[in-house]
């Protein structure tokens, strides 16, 4: 069974983009749901990330 809750570096791991680009888009505010686990670490759920992933593909801004 897959974890739920995925680490920064798993959340880019699934959506095939380096772990800087998931940074910079949770800056700008343009990427998945993410939370604070804690005092510093950030934690996306599977479920938003797949969410926004999803919203992503139906955009569809690049035919």
């Amino acid at each position: 069974m897959e974890p739920s809750i995925l680490t920064t570096a798993e959340a880019a791991e699934m959506l095939r983009t380096p772990v800087g680009t998931l940074r910079y888009w949770r800056h700008q505010g343009t990427g998945p749901k993410s939370f604070k686990l804690g005092a510093k670490k950030v934690a996306y759920m599977r479920e938003d990330v797949e969410a926004w992933l999803k919203e992503q593909y139906e955009a569809g801004d690049c035919e």
